[in-house]
This record gives structure tokens, sequence and C-alpha cells, in this order.
């Protein structure tokens, strides 16, 4: 582990604190007329993804975090788990839905994923922020009807549920942004 200088912070650094991975998602350095300089930062804690505010004094010391990357590619589930093959050693990698975060529901087959470890921990898995999947179910959207809001629910390949415009048919191709699981466009 590397100790970081007060002017080394920056937005994307890992670092870490009280042995828990901490991404800078915004830093403030400030060098006031009186007085040693400081930093404020937001953290955000990679394994639960909370967010807080810390201040650091040049004195301080900062630890960098080294997060290991892995690329995984999506096979299949059974119950609770989900299984990975690692892109470069095509080592089965199971990983329980829990250290997922809500994301299974955007997996599909051969689905290319990033997933971070942090001291051989895994500690989050990262989907593409943006997915093509087909349609599988929707109701047809009605000409005219323009008293209901100009959306409807629709179910992905995945069995995710989105919302999409009532012009989106089953068997359509959307691309959806994984992060929010909000529509964004038809694929061709």
């Amino acid at each position: 582990m590397g100790t970081i200088a007060l002017n080394q912070l920056k937005v994307g650094l890992t670092i870490d604190l009280d042995s828990t991975p901490y991404m800078v998602v915004n830093v403030e350095h400030v060098k006031p007329g009186k007085g040693a300089a400081f930093a404020r930062t937001k953290l955000r804690n990679l394994k639960l993804e909370t967010i807080i505010d810390r201040t650091y004094k040049s004195d301080d010391k900062i630890e960098e975090a080294f997060i290991e990357e892995k690329n995984l590619q999506y096979s299949y589930h059974s119950g609770d788990f989900y299984h990975f093959i690692d892109s470069l050693d095509y080592e089965d990698i199971t990983i329980e839905r829990s250290k997922l975060h809500d994301t299974e529901k955007f997996l599909k087959d051969n689905l290319e994923v990033m997933a971070l470890y942090y001291k051989n921990e895994l500690i989050m898995v990262n989907l593409p922020n943006f997915v093509v999947y087909t349609i599988t179910h929707t109701e047809p959207g009605i000409k005219g009807d323009t008293a209901k809001s100009s959306s409807k629910p629709a179910t992905l390949e995945t069995g995710a549920v989105i919302q999409v415009p009532l012009f989106i048919e089953v068997g359509t191709k959307v691309k959806v942004d994984t992060r929010t699981g909000e529509y964004l466009e038809r694929a061709y």
C-alpha cells in the first residue's frame, strides 16, 4: 500500500479508510491565507455504496486502496448463486445475489461485466452502462391514448420490468441504462 499526499487526492482515486475501500467522488482543495492546506472530500464506500464527508489535513496519512479488476462473462444462475467465467483463465466464479446489489435483473447470457476485488474480497460487480435487450412482454399501445402517461411497463428477456414508450412492441430490441433501469432508445 502506498501513502498519498494531500495534493494527490483526486476524483476516482480509491483509498483505504479503516480497512474499507472508498472512492473519492468529490474533492475540494483549500489553501487558506493562514494555516495549513486541507481538502474536503466526499467518499463512496465501495462495499455499502454509502457516501461520507471527510476532511483531510496536510499531515493526515492517506492510504491508497488497490482494487483488482476482473473481466467476467455471465453464464447462468442457480437459486441465489450467479455463475460467471473469468475471461483470463476461464475459471468458474460463483457470486451470491446479495453481492450483485440488484444488478442481477439486467444479467443476460454472455454479458461481460467488471468485478472489483479488494484484498481478494469481491466488493462490486459493474455491468456495462448501456445494454441492448429484447422485449418479451408488453401490452399493445392504444393509438390516441394520451390520457395516461406516454409510457407502459415492458418485460425484458432477463425478466426485469422497465417503462417504455407506447409504440414499443414484443420482439423490439431496446437500449437500457443498467445503472437506472431507464429505456434510452430502440436498438437496431
